[in-house]
């Protein structure tokens, strides 16, 4: 078995373990939205254990690993604290807990938490990959231009997050549609700002000609946060629970940050 498989596989074993032990802790809590607090560290977890386990090309390594453990430890903090701050569980587990029954305990293991685990290994194929590489024993242009799209993206998430947080925390607020700030430009700045992340880290692995296949992370994570479990599923319920929010959706793009269409 070469050096990189049996990192891959070090990181599969670790992410289960980990996976293993936050549904256990959901079962405590009665609680399974706790896995997402832990959506952002498991990355942060993986590219630690792959730095440590087996590091190619230092500077590159270290760029990758710092990048990608900045992006988990933020998010993992800032989900941390909208966990603490509800006092239910995620209307999503909630709905599968409410439609699985009594089962829902062992089926979440695999439905949730495995399903992450699976989805994290993918996703953070440049991360692992990219840290291992040897060469070119040198910084690129690529690392460069993918250090700075992390960065963007970096900010663009959290300024939205704490845009939104602010206006949440606002009672006036309560039922209306945020659209302000980077909210008036794109319908979900975090969801743009974790994809742009994403294929920040992958232009850095690209710096190694032969990972070009890695580019399977960041598709796999732009195609959940639009099509699946990011925006998909949160407009549904929008559109439901907030007046306004079809002409919202007319004048904002859906996901690429545009300038508002006018108001006629």
């Amino acid at each position: 078995m070469s050096d990189e498989i049996a990192t891959f596989v070090l990181n599969a074993g670790v992410i289960l373990a980990l996976m293993l032990a936050v549904w256990a802790l959901s079962l405590a809590l009665r609680d399974a939205g706790i896995v997402d607090v832990f959506w952002g560290l498991g990355f942060a977890v993986i590219a630690l254990v792959t730095w440590a386990a087996n590091p190619g090309y230092g500077a590159r390594a270290a760029l990758i690993a710092g990048l990608t453990m900045l992006w988990g430890l933020r998010l993992g903090l800032y989900l941390f604290i909208r966990w603490r701050g509800e006092p239910h569980e995620d209307r999503r587990y909630a709905a599968m807990r409410a439609k699985r029954g009594p089962a829902f305990w062992w089926q979440s293991l695999y439905i949730v938490f495995g399903l992450q685990a699976v989805i994290m290994l993918l996703v953070s194929l440049p991360v692992q990959f990219g840290i291992m590489a040897p060469a070119p024993a040198h910084l690129t242009f690529l690392d460069l231009a993918g250090a700075l799209m992390v960065l963007a993206g970096l900010a663009f998430e959290s300024i939205g997050d704490a845009q939104l947080m602010a206006f949440k925390a606002d009672p006036a607020n309560k039922g209306k549609v945020m659209d302000r700030g980077l909210w008036a430009w794109t319908r979900h700045p975090n969801y743009f700002g974790d994809a742009l992340v994403w294929w920040g880290l992958f232009v850095i692995a690209f710096s190694v000609p032969a990972l070009w296949w890695t580019a399977i992370g960041p598709a796999v994570m732009t195609w959940f946060l639009v099509k699946v479990s990011g925006k998909a599923l949160l407009e549904r319920g929008l559109r439901k629970s907030r007046p306004g929010y079809d002409e919202y959706v007319a004048r904002t793009s859906g996901f690429i940050p545009l300038p508002p269409k006018r108001k006629r």
